[in-house]
């Protein structure tokens, strides 16, 4: 049988040497479509997730103040889209700093004009997930909502300081946090819903109510941040030049209170919202998601993914055009009227 940590080859089949040189020709970073993966399937042992940690760094981590640990997502060329390396390093820090005695409280930030805009698209298919996740279906979906779920059974609080896009997957991480303070350049959404799906993590409905959410999911529009604030989706919403020094404020007051007493008052809130089911509708959410890629319109859009280049933003780009021209029709509209009555009342 195979030894620990070893990874299980299939039969070589005919030309699949030619194939190998030819990955090799593109590169290690060789993309691979999104929709249609075209890789022969890989089998990771937890040895090969370690390699998640080493290579190219996605985080940035300093000690603002005493007991405060900040995590600055570093992809900021990208708006810190997320892919496996960076998922498997923030959660790993989070784990380190849960087991640390000089942390009480983590702060999660991002660098550039971006906290982060979702899963890139364009990542690497050919490494493997953070950690295991059952096959079948769904798979991913389950295995970010796992992620989610982890991040909320830590033991010490989380702050999300979100400032510029927090879409899609970028909105995910930050609703797994304890507390989210936005920023006024804040754009909180999800995006996708216009042509790709569901989310993974559909909490929409119990931070903003059931009337925001509908809204959310019908259009795909986004939140500023003092929206997002308004709504429940965040617990406040500071001017950006400020963001920083609030955020820390805020971070330091939770610091005052001893580890032990903070693990029982945040778990105190988790259990509530457990109890009203929303951990049971989060997970039945992941088969509904995984069902939505199967629809035409989904898979149709997804072919667009080639995974060599920028082939995401361009139909993302192309999918919301039609969306902005909405937006500016009904701002024209609004200023007639608001110019309307001010002649009324002339």
């Amino acid at each position: 049988g195979p030894r620990r940590g070893q990874r299980l080859e299939r039969p070589r089949e005919r030309g699949a040497g030619r194939g190998r040189r030819e990955r090799e020709r593109r590169g290690a970073g060789a993309m691979a479509s999104y929709a249609n993966s075209g890789l022969r399937k890989l089998v990771h042992s937890e040895r090969d997730r370690i390699t998640l940690l080493d290579g190219e760094q996605y985080l940035a981590i300093d000690r603002p103040a005493p007991l405060v640990s900040r995590i600055t997502l570093n992809r900021p060329n990208k708006r810190n889209c997320l892919n496996h390396e960076m998922r498997a390093q923030l959660f790993n820090q989070l784990f380190l700093n849960d087991q640390d005695p000089d942390t009480r409280v983590t702060i999660i930030r991002g660098a550039g004009s971006s906290f982060c805009a979702g899963y890139d698209l364009d990542m690497r298919r050919n490494v493997p997930l953070p950690f295991f996740q059952a096959e079948g279906d769904g798979q991913f979906q389950r295995h970010v909502l796992d992620g989610w779920f982890r991040m909320m059974d830590l033991a010490k609080p989380i702050i999300a300081q979100v400032h510029g896009h927090c879409l899609a997957g970028g909105s995910e991480l930050a609703a797994a946090c304890d507390l989210i303070y936005c920023g006024t350049s804040a754009k909180v959404g999800y995006p996708p819903v216009r042509s790709m799906g569901l989310p993974d993590t559909q909490i929409f409905p119990w931070v903003c109510g059931m009337r925001k959410a509908m809204e959310i999911m019908l259009t795909g529009d986004s939140m500023s941040g003092m929206e997002a604030a308004e709504s429940g989706w965040a617990t406040g919403c500071f001017d950006d030049a400020e963001l920083d020094d609030q955020v820390l404020r805020v971070a330091q007051r939770v610091a005052k209170i001893p580890s032990d007493l903070l693990a029982y008052n945040k778990r105190s809130v988790h259990r509530a919202m457990e109890t009203k089911g929303m951990r049971s509708h989060l997970r039945a959410g992941t088969d509904l998601q995984a069902l939505s890629f199967h629809s035409p319109s989904s898979r149709q859009f997804m072919k667009q993914f080639t995974g060599r280049g920028h082939t995401a933003k361009r139909a993302f780009d192309k999918r919301d055009s039609k969306f902005d021209e909405a937006k500016e029709g009904q701002k024209a509209i609004a200023t007639a009227a608001a110019s309307a009555t001010a002649t009324s009342k002339l």
